[in-house]
Protein backbone atom coordinates (compact mmCIF):
# COMPACT_ATOMS: atom_id res chain seq x y z
CA UNK A 1 0.00 0.00 0.00
CA UNK A 2 1.31 3.56 -0.72
CA UNK A 3 2.54 5.64 2.23
CA UNK A 4 -0.40 7.80 3.52
CA UNK A 5 1.16 11.86 2.78
CA UNK A 6 -0.52 15.04 3.85
CA UNK A 7 0.47 18.57 2.89
CA UNK A 8 1.70 21.00 6.26
CA UNK A 9 2.57 24.37 7.09
CA UNK A 10 4.65 26.23 9.43
CA UNK A 11 3.35 29.80 9.69
CA UNK A 12 4.62 33.01 11.98
CA UNK A 13 1.11 34.51 13.35
CA UNK A 14 1.00 38.26 14.30
CA UNK A 15 4.64 38.22 13.35
CA UNK A 16 6.79 41.44 11.97
CA UNK A 17 8.97 39.13 10.01
CA UNK A 18 9.69 35.45 9.87
CA UNK A 19 10.31 33.51 13.00
CA UNK A 20 9.03 35.90 15.52
CA UNK A 21 5.00 36.17 16.41
CA UNK A 22 3.58 32.75 17.23
CA UNK A 23 4.51 29.74 15.47
CA UNK A 24 1.50 27.47 14.23
CA UNK A 25 1.41 23.89 12.39
CA UNK A 26 -1.32 24.03 9.66
CA UNK A 27 -2.56 20.11 8.26
CA UNK A 28 -4.28 19.98 5.35
CA UNK A 29 -6.70 17.30 4.24
CA UNK A 30 -7.30 15.89 7.27
CA UNK A 31 -10.91 14.46 6.82
CA UNK A 32 -11.84 11.29 8.63
CA UNK A 33 -8.40 11.98 11.14
CA UNK A 34 -8.91 10.84 14.51
CA UNK A 35 -9.00 12.73 17.31
CA UNK A 36 -5.68 10.95 19.41
CA UNK A 37 -4.02 11.67 15.66
CA UNK A 38 -4.52 15.19 16.10
CA UNK A 39 -3.44 15.66 19.37
CA UNK A 40 -0.39 13.35 18.66
CA UNK A 41 0.45 15.66 16.06
CA UNK A 42 0.33 18.22 17.86
CA UNK A 43 2.42 17.52 20.59
CA UNK A 44 4.94 15.97 17.83
CA UNK A 45 5.36 19.67 16.48
CA UNK A 46 5.68 21.34 20.06
CA UNK A 47 3.77 24.42 19.12
CA UNK A 48 1.64 26.09 21.28
CA UNK A 49 -1.41 25.30 18.73
CA UNK A 50 -2.14 23.25 15.81
CA UNK A 51 -5.13 23.05 13.01
CA UNK A 52 -6.58 20.64 11.15
CA UNK A 53 -8.56 21.73 8.02
CA UNK A 54 -10.30 19.31 5.99
CA UNK A 55 -13.69 20.08 3.62
CA UNK A 56 -11.69 22.38 1.76
CA UNK A 57 -13.00 24.29 -0.99
CA UNK A 58 -12.25 27.64 -2.55
CA UNK A 59 -13.48 29.79 0.20
CA UNK A 60 -13.88 27.64 3.25
CA UNK A 61 -12.84 24.71 5.28
CA UNK A 62 -14.02 22.63 8.42
CA UNK A 63 -11.19 23.14 11.25
CA UNK A 64 -9.92 21.24 14.97
CA UNK A 65 -7.84 23.35 16.78
CA UNK A 66 -5.61 21.48 19.11
CA UNK A 67 -3.18 22.45 22.07
CA UNK A 68 -0.61 20.23 23.75
CA UNK A 69 -3.32 19.56 26.51
CA UNK A 70 -6.48 20.15 24.81
CA UNK A 71 -8.94 21.12 22.04
CA UNK A 72 -10.24 23.88 22.02
CA UNK A 73 -13.55 25.82 20.53
CA UNK A 74 -11.98 28.36 19.04
CA UNK A 75 -8.44 30.15 19.14
CA UNK A 76 -7.33 32.70 17.54
CA UNK A 77 -3.65 32.74 15.95
CA UNK A 78 -4.41 29.28 14.49
CA UNK A 79 -7.59 30.87 12.65
CA UNK A 80 -5.80 33.56 11.04
CA UNK A 81 -2.74 31.01 10.19
CA UNK A 82 -5.08 28.68 8.33
CA UNK A 83 -6.48 31.10 5.98
CA UNK A 84 -3.07 32.08 5.06
CA UNK A 85 -2.30 28.86 4.25
CA UNK A 86 -5.88 28.24 2.31
CA UNK A 87 -5.06 31.76 0.12
CA UNK A 88 -1.73 30.46 -0.35
CA UNK A 89 -3.08 27.04 -1.65
CA UNK A 90 -6.15 27.24 -3.09
CA UNK A 91 -5.58 30.77 -4.93
CA UNK A 92 -2.10 31.46 -5.08
CA UNK A 93 -2.92 34.03 -7.69
CA UNK A 94 -5.13 36.15 -5.93
CA UNK A 95 -4.16 39.79 -4.38
CA UNK A 96 -7.24 39.13 -1.67
CA UNK A 97 -8.91 36.34 -0.07
CA UNK A 98 -12.22 35.49 1.78
CA UNK A 99 -12.71 32.58 3.90
CA UNK A 100 -15.11 31.04 6.44
CA UNK A 101 -13.68 28.35 8.82
CA UNK A 102 -16.16 26.05 10.67
CA UNK A 103 -14.81 25.52 14.09
CA UNK A 104 -16.36 22.92 16.79
CA UNK A 105 -18.43 25.99 18.22
CA UNK A 106 -19.55 28.52 15.03
CA UNK A 107 -17.88 29.37 12.37
CA UNK A 108 -15.51 32.38 11.72
CA UNK A 109 -15.07 35.18 8.47
CA UNK A 110 -11.29 36.10 7.59
CA UNK A 111 -9.77 37.98 5.05
CA UNK A 112 -6.44 37.79 3.14
CA UNK A 113 -4.84 39.84 1.59
CA UNK A 114 -0.35 39.72 0.17
CA UNK A 115 1.95 41.67 1.98
CA UNK A 116 5.47 40.99 -0.04
CA UNK A 117 6.48 37.63 1.59
CA UNK A 118 3.30 37.49 4.05
CA UNK A 119 -0.43 37.64 4.29
CA UNK A 120 -2.45 39.51 6.12
CA UNK A 121 -5.37 37.90 7.70
CA UNK A 122 -8.56 39.74 9.80
CA UNK A 123 -10.92 37.45 11.55
CA UNK A 124 -14.26 38.84 12.68
CA UNK A 125 -14.93 38.36 16.57
CA UNK A 126 -18.13 39.48 16.82
CA UNK A 127 -19.48 41.10 19.81
CA UNK A 128 -18.22 40.68 23.11
CA UNK A 129 -19.58 39.65 26.04
CA UNK A 130 -18.20 41.34 28.52
CA UNK A 131 -18.91 40.21 32.75
CA UNK A 132 -19.46 42.83 35.56
CA UNK A 133 -16.53 44.42 37.27
CA UNK A 134 -14.84 41.51 40.14
CA UNK A 135 -14.12 43.15 43.46
CA UNK A 136 -9.85 43.16 44.26
CA UNK A 137 -11.07 41.47 47.27
CA UNK A 138 -12.94 38.53 45.99
CA UNK A 139 -9.54 37.96 43.55
CA UNK A 140 -7.13 37.33 45.99
CA UNK A 141 -6.51 33.82 45.02
CA UNK A 142 -6.46 34.50 41.15
CA UNK A 143 -3.88 36.96 42.02
CA UNK A 144 -1.27 34.78 44.20
CA UNK A 145 -1.73 32.30 41.84
CA UNK A 146 -0.53 35.04 39.43
CA UNK A 147 2.58 36.09 41.37
CA UNK A 148 0.41 39.48 41.58
CA UNK A 149 -1.09 41.40 44.70
CA UNK A 150 -3.93 43.73 45.25
CA UNK A 151 -0.92 47.14 45.14
CA UNK A 152 0.27 45.55 41.48
CA UNK A 153 -3.54 46.24 40.06
CA UNK A 154 -3.78 49.68 37.85
CA UNK A 155 -6.08 51.70 40.18
CA UNK A 156 -9.30 52.50 38.38
CA UNK A 157 -9.62 49.35 36.71
CA UNK A 158 -11.23 46.10 37.67
CA UNK A 159 -10.64 42.83 37.10
CA UNK A 160 -13.41 41.35 34.31
CA UNK A 161 -14.36 38.58 32.42
CA UNK A 162 -14.95 38.92 28.77
CA UNK A 163 -15.35 36.67 25.98
CA UNK A 164 -15.29 36.74 22.26
CA UNK A 165 -15.70 32.99 22.04
CA UNK A 166 -13.17 31.84 24.97
CA UNK A 167 -13.78 33.63 28.36
CA UNK A 168 -10.44 35.29 29.63
CA UNK A 169 -10.51 36.89 32.96
CA UNK A 170 -8.66 40.31 32.24
CA UNK A 171 -6.12 41.55 35.08
CA UNK A 172 -5.04 45.13 34.41
CA UNK A 173 -1.49 45.65 35.55
CA UNK A 174 1.25 47.88 36.01
CA UNK A 175 4.12 47.89 33.34
CA UNK A 176 6.50 46.81 36.09
CA UNK A 177 3.80 44.10 37.62
CA UNK A 178 3.61 42.54 34.03
CA UNK A 179 7.35 41.75 33.80
CA UNK A 180 7.00 39.60 37.72
CA UNK A 181 4.11 37.93 36.65
CA UNK A 182 3.84 34.21 36.26
CA UNK A 183 1.90 30.90 36.59
CA UNK A 184 2.42 29.71 40.63
CA UNK A 185 1.07 26.23 41.38
CA UNK A 186 -1.42 24.00 39.71
CA UNK A 187 -4.53 26.15 41.08
CA UNK A 188 -5.36 28.57 38.50
CA UNK A 189 -7.89 26.84 36.38
CA UNK A 190 -9.95 26.34 39.51
CA UNK A 191 -9.66 29.92 40.83
CA UNK A 192 -10.72 31.27 36.81
CA UNK A 193 -13.77 28.67 36.54
CA UNK A 194 -15.52 30.28 39.70
CA UNK A 195 -15.31 34.09 37.23
CA UNK A 196 -17.10 31.96 34.88
CA UNK A 197 -12.96 32.18 32.90
CA UNK A 198 -11.26 29.40 30.96
CA UNK A 199 -8.32 31.36 30.94
CA UNK A 200 -6.40 34.66 32.14
CA UNK A 201 -4.83 37.54 30.20
CA UNK A 202 -2.64 40.25 32.17
CA UNK A 203 -2.88 43.41 30.30
CA UNK A 204 -0.89 46.51 31.09
CA UNK A 205 -3.31 48.88 29.44
CA UNK A 206 -1.00 51.59 29.28
CA UNK A 207 1.26 50.10 26.74
CA UNK A 208 -1.16 48.18 25.63
CA UNK A 209 1.06 44.82 26.50
CA UNK A 210 -0.34 41.64 27.70
CA UNK A 211 0.43 37.88 29.01
CA UNK A 212 -0.87 34.36 29.45
CA UNK A 213 -0.08 31.23 29.65
CA UNK A 214 -1.41 27.80 29.69
CA UNK A 215 -3.24 27.16 33.14
CA UNK A 216 -0.09 25.47 34.44
CA UNK A 217 2.12 27.47 33.58
CA UNK A 218 4.17 25.04 31.50
CA UNK A 219 4.18 27.38 28.55
CA UNK A 220 3.68 31.13 27.99
CA UNK A 221 1.88 32.24 24.56
CA UNK A 222 4.06 34.69 22.09
CA UNK A 223 0.58 36.14 20.56
CA UNK A 224 -3.25 35.07 21.79
CA UNK A 225 -5.55 36.24 18.92
CA UNK A 226 -8.62 34.94 21.20
CA UNK A 227 -7.22 37.07 24.00
CA UNK A 228 -6.75 39.88 21.99
CA UNK A 229 -10.38 40.38 21.59
CA UNK A 230 -11.39 40.48 24.95
CA UNK A 231 -8.75 42.86 25.82
CA UNK A 232 -9.74 45.08 23.02
CA UNK A 233 -13.65 45.41 24.39
CA UNK A 234 -12.07 45.83 27.89
CA UNK A 235 -10.21 48.66 26.51
CA UNK A 236 -13.18 50.23 24.45
CA UNK A 237 -15.40 49.33 27.12
CA UNK A 238 -13.29 51.33 29.52
CA UNK A 239 -12.56 54.25 27.78
CA UNK A 240 -9.33 53.36 26.95
CA UNK A 241 -8.93 53.75 23.34
CA UNK A 242 -11.63 55.39 20.91
CA UNK A 243 -13.95 53.33 19.20
CA UNK A 244 -12.40 55.10 16.00
CA UNK A 245 -9.24 54.10 16.35
CA UNK A 246 -7.93 50.89 16.20
CA UNK A 247 -5.52 49.37 18.65
CA UNK A 248 -1.88 47.99 18.89
CA UNK A 249 -1.19 45.04 21.39
CA UNK A 250 2.12 43.86 22.07
CA UNK A 251 2.95 40.36 23.21
CA UNK A 252 5.59 37.94 23.37
CA UNK A 253 8.39 39.66 24.97
CA UNK A 254 8.85 37.64 27.92
CA UNK A 255 8.59 34.71 25.79
CA UNK A 256 11.44 35.80 23.20
CA UNK A 257 8.86 35.98 20.20
CA UNK A 258 7.85 39.74 19.97
CA UNK A 259 4.41 39.91 18.06
CA UNK A 260 1.97 42.28 17.43
CA UNK A 261 -1.93 42.08 17.45
CA UNK A 262 -4.50 45.09 15.56
CA UNK A 263 -7.41 44.97 16.71
CA UNK A 264 -10.76 47.48 15.78
CA UNK A 265 -14.56 48.20 16.70
CA UNK A 266 -16.59 48.02 14.02
CA UNK A 267 -20.60 48.17 14.84
CA UNK A 268 -20.33 46.52 17.82
CA UNK A 269 -18.18 43.79 16.93
CA UNK A 270 -14.33 43.16 17.49
CA UNK A 271 -11.48 42.61 14.37
CA UNK A 272 -8.29 41.18 14.97
CA UNK A 273 -5.56 41.04 12.63
CA UNK A 274 -2.20 40.34 11.95
CA UNK A 275 0.49 39.67 9.56
CA UNK A 276 1.15 35.46 8.77
CA UNK A 277 5.01 34.77 6.99
CA UNK A 278 5.77 31.46 5.65
CA UNK A 279 8.26 29.63 7.36
CA UNK A 280 7.85 25.74 6.53
CA UNK A 281 6.28 23.89 3.72
CA UNK A 282 6.47 19.87 3.31
CA UNK A 283 4.84 16.54 3.15
CA UNK A 284 4.38 14.60 6.34
CA UNK A 285 4.55 11.05 5.54
CA UNK A 286 2.31 9.03 7.75
CA UNK A 287 2.60 5.73 6.95
CA UNK A 288 -0.35 3.35 5.87
CA UNK A 289 -2.22 3.07 8.86
CA UNK A 290 -5.76 4.43 9.14
CA UNK A 291 -6.21 7.85 10.89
Amino acid sequence: MKPRQTRYFHVDVFARRALTGNGLAVFLDTDGWSEQRMHELTREMRQFESIFLGAIDSCSASARIFTLQEELPFAGHPVLGAAAVLHRVTTPQAQAGSWRLRLASRSVEVITQRRGAALFAEMDQGLPIVGPPIATGDATAVLAALNLSARDLVADLPLQCVSTGLPYLIVPVTAQALAGAAVRGRELEQHLAAFGARFVYVLDPHAPEGRTWDNLGEVEDAATGSAAGPAAAYLYHHGRAAESNAISLQQGRYAGRASELQMRLSDGRIFVSGDVWPVISGVLDLGAEPM
